[in-house]
């Protein structure tokens, strides 16, 4: 069973760390590193529900979108709402974790999920808070051990939204002696050597090279495997916050505000502008995202889907021409359980280590449509 340590790790993968806004506190909340963890509840948010939830089931960590810990506390006294919940976390060795910020800027986090629910193509970020490097990585490996070390090699393969695990192979000779001191895995000491091998290269992410480098060499039979990283300086990746794409088709606002309502299953939504003027350039961004509107403006989107919308923030949207519909905090963020269920999955996948994952299904907006 891993322990909190190993699956922070797993998690920093989906939702690096070094993403999280200054302002923000995702991380760990609550708990020891070095506990067992068998059972993980997934939730948007850390409440009273959620915590009994997790304990009912006998979960050791609660995870999180949405931090339990947001401002500094100077004291826990459980007769506070924070303070009590702490109390009973505590009390019932659960841990917390949260990932808020970092989660919605990464790849396959909160933003674009709520891009693809949306049926945005192409989507970008809104604001770029950062730019991620590629190398391409090149290895030579004896062909019999093409597939063995292809397959510690391809996870770590940048992909498109269409295509994964792509590489390209070529067949050649390597030449190399083995000296005196040398444990060959194939020939002999003083002897030249000519081997088939197959030349492999693919794109990889800077910040997967040591992981790479260490998969690699567990998987190669050689000694001295040669391979290279070598900078690509046109290629790269941006992160950012809220996503920016087209629609397949032209709608009108009061389409896609009905569009929004059925594919969030959101109880309502609120629309801004011209209900009959006709969009295609979409912008989202979930959560609360009105502080991205001149960035929704400035990159020409016709229409801005977030929620927790303020009447002069839709004043001056009105006023610049650009669309609006608020589906509200929860509709737009409660997708992060399923998401974070399956990217969980994916990357347990590739351990050792088995747990038992349960979505939080009893959440609802705390806003009542009357």
């Amino acid at each position: 069973m891993p322990k909190l340590s190993d699956l922070i790790g797993i998690i920093n993968k989906i939702a690096p760390t070094g993403f999280t806004e200054e302002w923000d506190n995702s991380g760990l909340q609550v708990g020891d590193p070095g506990a067992t963890i068998k059972k993980v509840m997934i939730a948007l948010d850390p409440g009273a529900e959620a915590v009994e939830e997790a304990i009912k089931n006998s979960c050791q960590l609660l995870l999180t979108h949405h931090p339990l810990i947001f401002t500094s506390i100077k004291s826990i006294s459980a007769q506070s709402y924070t303070g009590s919940l702490l109390y009973k976390i505590i009390n019932n060795n659960l841990s917390v974790f949260s990932i808020h910020t970092n989660y919605d800027i990464a790849e396959n986090g909160v933003n674009d999920l709520l891009a693809r629910k949306l049926n945005l193509q192409e989507s970008e970020p809104l604001l770029v808070t950062g730019e991620e490097r590629f190398l391409k990585l090149t290895l030579f490996v004896p062909t019999d051990y093409t597939d063995r070390v292809l397959n510690a090699v391809l996870p770590f393969a940048v992909n498109s939204d269409k295509y994964r695990e792509c590489s390209y192979r070529t067949k050649g000779f390597g030449t190399f002696s083995p000296v005196q001191g040398a444990k060959p895995f194939i020939g002999e000491i003083g002897k030249r050597e000519t081997v088939e091998e197959e030349r492999i290269e693919l794109l990889v992410r800077e910040s997967d090279k040591a992981n790479l480098q260490k998969a690699l060499l567990a998987a190669h039979p050689y000694e001295e495997p040669a391979f290279d990283f070598i900078s690509v300086e046109d290629k790269g990746i941006c992160h950012g916050l809220g996503r920016i794409g087209r629609v397949s088709k032209s709608f009108s606002v009061e389409e896609f505000a009905r569009f929004v309502k059925q594919a969030l299953d959101a109880p309502c939504v609120r629309a801004v502008g011209d209900m009959k003027k006709s969009v295609s350039k979409i912008a989202v961004c979930s959560g609360s995202g009105m502080s991205l509107l001149k960035d929704a403006i400035r990159q020409g989107a016709d229409l801005f889907v977030t929620g927790d919308i303020k009447y002069h923030e839709a004043r001056n949207a009105e006023a610049a021409g650009i669309a609006l519909i608020d589906a509200g905090h929860f509709a737009t963020e409660k997708l992060m359980i399923e998401g974070l269920v399956n990217s969980l999955k994916h990357e347990l996948s590739k351990t050792r280590f088995k747990l038992e994952l349960i979505p939080f299904s009893k959440e609802q907006d705390p806003f009542k449509i009357i």
